[in-house]
């Protein structure tokens, strides 16, 4: 990039990780999409600096996104979002005089429901026997954690042991954009973590161990990867046939509470979420539940 490109879109990043705290993966999709509009912009507008854009400019990029890549209206969102915190910046900067992504729609998306596990699935899942070895502990307890609290793959590997508050059946979370939040946590997860922590985990504590709830055999904390790769050998273990990945746990958590006539509020607080209308989607999924069952059931559905 040009150094007057190269200076706004990281100054643009800079600010979106510093002041907004945005987390890696995010900070590495804005750098990509940004990085890719600079190219674009110098390839097609050779002579232009970041503060000589006009509207024009920015639908002809969209427009060719649009049609040369093909992308889905996901993909585009992506981009938008970028472009809006960018020019956003800009704005800030005293760059350009108005914030040209004002006036620009995100693209409309089809609002996809997440998927789940059903009641009786989670059941076969936690109901795995595992056995009485550090590795066998280690995994009930993340499980358990798991569809308990709704946490994230990246959350539940970040969990430390001063943030267990075992008297009060909770977890002290520490989220996206470093947004904490007091998770509570059942009894069968609870008895899962004791026998872990006073049975399986000082077994793997060595000098490299930090804080960390969960550790590898080599003492260091888990990766999401890993925890990927625990929660789908456990589902076929299982016998469940379908994909299965951390964040369904997490899913059929916000699910099953909604279903069981748990307050929107206090599932968007539990699970994190910035902003109800996150949390609103699953409004939708025991809707679609609901449905179904009477479809099925109904002498005339």
């Amino acid at each position: 990039m040009k150094p007057d490109w190269e200076e706004a879109v990281e100054g643009c990043l800079g600010y979106l990780a510093i002041e907004k705290s945005h987390a890696v993966n995010s900070q590495m999709v804005n750098r990509i999409a940004l990085e890719n509009f600079a190219a674009w912009m110098e390839k097609n507008h050779t002579a232009l600096e970041p503060g000589l854009i006009v509207k024009e400019h920015l639908r002809a990029y969209l427009r060719a996104q649009k049609s040369e890549r093909r992308l889905a209206p996901a993909s585009m969102k992506v981009i938008v979002v970028a472009l809006r915190h960018f020019f956003g910046h800009l704005k800030r900067e005293g760059l350009i005089e108005l914030d040209l992504m004002a006036a620009l729609e995100l693209p409309r998306l089809d609002r996809l429901l997440p998927e789940m596990l059903s009641e009786a699935e989670v059941e076969r899942l936690l109901a795995t026997p595992v056995s009485d070895t550090a590795f066998g502990l280690r995994d009930r307890a993340l499980l358990e954690v798991l569809y308990a609290s709704g946490l994230r793959a990246g959350e539940i590997v970040g969990l430390r042991i001063e943030n267990y508050l075992r008297d009060d059946k909770l977890l002290r979370v520490v989220g996206k954009g470093n947004r904490e939040r007091i998770v509570p946590v059942g009894e069968k997860a609870i008895a899962a973590l004791d026998a872990w922590l006073t049975r399986g985990r000082p077994q793997w504590v060595k000098a490299c161990t930090g804080g960390e709830v969960f550790l590898g055999e080599h003492g260091r904390r888990l990766t999401t990867a890993r925890v990927w790769q625990i929660v789908r050998d456990a589902a076929k273990l299982a016998g469940i046939e379908k994909k299965i990945w951390p964040h369904l746990l997490r899913h059929s958590f916000a699910t099953h509470l909604l279903s069981h006539g748990a307050d929107l509020r206090a599932i968007q607080e539990m699970l994190g979420h910035a902003s109800l209308a996150t949390t609103q989607v699953y409004t939708h999924v025991d809707q679609a539940r609901l449905k179904q069952i009477h479809r099925q059931f109904h002498p005339r559905g």
